[in-house]
C-alpha cells in the first residue's frame, strides 16, 4: 500500500496505479495488526473498501468521530475517505478483505448497487453489524475459497472468481443484516424500491454535497417530488432531506478541519461556502461549537 500527504493524515492505496496487480487483498486480522499496528492505530483514510470481521475480541473501533463497540463476530464495513482507526489492542482474531470499487462494482446492477450502498456508504447507520452462529461457518468457507484462489498459480479468470465469492460472502451478510434487522425492529423498512430510492439520495448528497443543491434539485434528480421525497426520508430513517444534506456537509467540514492543513476560511470555501462567516455559523448550529473550538476539543 501507498500512502501521500504524511504530515496531515495517511492515505493508503491498494496496487493504485498497477492494473495488473490484483484490486483485491485478503489478510490475518492478527498478523496484519502486529505488522502495521503504528499506522493502523492512527487516524487514516483509505481510496479502497475495507471489511474487518473481528472474529474474537473486544474493544473499540473509530469511524468518523464515533467509537463503536468491537466483539465476537463484529464485521466493520469501511468506505473510500472514511477516517477511522483500531485501538491498541492486540489479541484480536479476524480476517482483513481490502478491494478497491471496480472490483466489486462492474454494472451498477441493483444487486451492485445494493452491496454497495447499503452495506458500505449509508452514513445514516452504524458502520458495523453482527453476524450470528452458523453464517460464520459459510463466510469461513468463502474466506478459504478466496485464499485458495488466490494462492492459485491459475491466472485464467481469477479475478471473476474472486469477485464472485466476495459478492456471495456480502449477499449472506446482507441476508443476515436484514433478518437481524426484521426481528429487532418488525416496523424496519425492508429493501425494496423505496429503500433504492433512499440509497440513490445518499449517492447523490455524496456527489453533489459541496454544489449548494436544493432539495427541489435533489428530487428533480431522482424524477419524484420534493414532497415525495420527504415523506420517503422521513418514513425510512426520520430525517428530513435537508437534516441529511447538513449532516453530509458538517461531516466533511469535520473531517478536513481535523486532517488537513486548510484553514477554517479554506474549509469552508472548498465545501461552497463564500462567506467564511456565514460557514463558521453554520457549523455552529450544527455542532453547537465554532470550528476553532471543535478543533481544540478534539485534540
Amino acid at each position: 500500500m501507498g500512502k501521500s500527504k504524511p504530515n496531515v493524515i495517511n492515505e493508503y492505496h491498494l496496487n493504485r496505479h498497477m492494473p495488473d496487480k490484483p484490486q483485491f487483498a485478503l489478510h490475518d486480522l492478527n498478523e496484519y495488526l502486529k505488522t502495521n499496528q503504528c499506522q493502523a492505530v492512527k487516524p487514516h483514510i483509505h481510496s479502497f473498501y475495507q471489511i474487518i470481521w473481528f472474529k474474537r475480541g473486544h474493544g473499540k473501533h473509530a469511524v468518523d468521530f464515533k467509537a463503536y463497540d468491537v466483539f465476537d463476530n463484529a464485521i466493520f464495513f469501511i468506505a473510500p475517505n472514511q477516517i477511522h482507526y483500531f485501538d491498541d489492542q492486540q489479541h484480536y482474531e479476524g480476517v482483513l478483505l481490502h478491494f478497491n470499487h471496480l472490483f466489486l462494482v462492474q454494472d451498477e446492477s441493483p444487486l451492485d448497487f445494493m452491496l454497495n450502498c447499503n452495506l458500505f456508504n449509508n452514513p445514516f447507520q452504524q458502520p458495523s453489524c453482527c453476524i450470528g452462529v452458523g453464517i460464520d461457518t459459510i463466510l469461513d468457507q468463502y474466506i478459504l475459497q478466496m485464499k485458495g484462489e488466490l494462492e492459485s498459480e491459475e491466472s485464467f479468470g481469477k479475478e471473476m472468481i474472486l469477485r464472485n465469492y466476495l459478492k456471495s460472502f456480502l449477499i449472506q451478510i446482507q441476508r443476515e443484516k436484514k433478518h437481524f434487522e426484521k426481528v429487532s425492529d418488525p416496523q424496519s423498512p425492508i429493501f425494496d424500491e423505496k429503500r433504492m430510492i433512499l440509497m440513490k439520495f445518499i449517492t447523490l448528497i455524496d456527489e453533489n454535497y459541496k454544489k449548494g443543491y436544493s432539495v427541489t434539485e435533489y428530487a428533480r434528480l431522482l424524477h419524484i417530488s420534493s414532497r415525495s421525497l420527504s415523506d420517503l426520508t422521513q418514513n425510512q430513517i426520520n430525517k428530513t432531506p435537508s437534516q441529511m444534506i447538513h449532516e453530509r456537509i458538517i461531516l466533511e467540514a469535520q473531517r478536513l478541519l481535523l486532517y488537513s492543513e486548510l484553514n477554517v476560511n479554506q474549509v469552508g470555501y472548498r465545501l461552497g461556502f463564500d462567506d467564511p462567516s456565514y460557514f463558521v455559523k453554520y457549523f455552529k448550529k450544527y455542532i453547537s461549537l465554532s470550528p476553532s473550538e471543535f478543533k481544540k476539543s478534539v485534540s
